[in-house]
């Protein structure tokens, strides 16, 4: 397994994160704890969460496998570098009292108390905020973090979804304070959906941040959709049948997958070893939901992709252009 530094940080991370989410909805606990063993004697030793997995009722139940896993031994909590994300309603009804949701230091407070119950766990690496909130001052979030720092109960602070223009304000909100500020961005970003090249990865990389991608397969239609439909596999349904549903879109994943049959490469795994060509990348996010599942993905990060195959790759899933000049006209 390669490893790289995250970010600022001095944290060695693999290249590959192991995403939690299907733990619980889609794997029980037997075989979330397998998945995560198979990981770790891979050497994957970056993993994540967040406090809303598990969905519906259960939310926080994912937190609570990987907890009962930690509870196994064998030094399993000292080897993983650990995120987990707050921001969502955690009330069972989806119906929460004020200050039940969002990252208002109140909030944040419980949450962080909430996890570590869950994850069985003293601390938390990495504490990520799932998404911006509106309605809280940034300044108040980061007195909130700097005490659960100093508190030993997280060691640095994330976030997920931001815009470019909110990393920069959280960033330079915490130089005013002496904090430490955001060291790591999880950004919607894969061979389709590149906007994140605009500003988010640009402002990542400018303030050290670093970036992981979720959802690399853009919903399941960069893992070979067409094919294991035509070969009478896993059907697209869901997320992966509406995307395949705009304009263009069918014609341009055939042509991903004839290229790669071409070349006898799976295309899930190209679709991985992609983004860690990429420029400021640590790793992109995956969420097993069977062994398999994870051997592939462990495979794409030794895979190296020509220059061919990355030229034909921008052919059919152009990106954005270079930030700023790609807002000209």
């Amino acid at each position: 397994m390669e490893y790289t530094q995250l970010g600022r940080t001095g944290l060695k991370v693999s290249r590959l994160v192991l995403g939690t989410m299907n733990f619980g909805p889609h794997t029980d606990e037997a075989g979330s704890h397998a998945i995560m063993d198979a990981a770790l004697g891979a050497g994957v030793n970056f993993f994540d969460t967040a406090n809303v997995y598990g969905w519906g009722e259960n939310k926080g139940r994912t937190e609570e496998i990987i907890g009962s896993w930690f509870a196994k031994g064998g030094d399993r909590r000292d080897k993983v570098v650990l995120g987990t994300k707050v921001y969502g309603d955690m009330s069972a009804d989806g119906n929460p009292w004020p200050n039940h949701n969002k990252i208002s230091a109140l909030n944040i407070r419980r949450s962080v108390e909430a996890s570590l119950r869950r994850l069985g766990t003293d601390h938390i690496d990495i504490y990520q905020f799932h998404h911006i909130d509106r309605d809280t001052p940034v300044e108040e979030i980061w007195q909130a973090v700097d005490t659960l720092i100093q508190q030993g109960k997280i060691l640095y602070a994330g976030s997920s979804n931001f815009p470019g223009w909110k990393i920069a304000q959280a960033n330079e909100a915490a130089r005013r304070r002496g904090s430490y500020g955001l060291v790591s961005e999880q950004c919607l970003y894969n061979l389709i959906e590149r906007r994140a090249e605009m500003e988010v990865i640009p402002a990542a990389r400018e303030y050290g941040l670093g970036v992981i991608p979720w959802s690399p397969l853009h919903g399941g239609i960069l893992g070979g959709i067409l094919g294991k439909a035509a070969g009478g596999g896993r059907r697209s349904a869901g997320m992966g049948a509406e995307r395949l549903k705009q304009p263009g879109m069918r014609q341009r994943i055939q042509a991903y997958e004839d290229l790669l049959d071409k070349h006898g490469l799976e295309p899930g795994e190209v679709a991985l070893a992609w983004l860690l060509t990429r420029p400021g990348i640590t790793g992109p996010i995956v969420g097993p939901r069977t062994g398999e599942q994870l051997a592939s993905a462990v495979r794409a990060v030794s895979l190296e992709l020509s220059g061919e195959l990355l030229a034909a790759l921008e052919e059919i899933f152009p990106g954005t252009g270079p930030s700023p000049e790609a807002f000209a006209w």
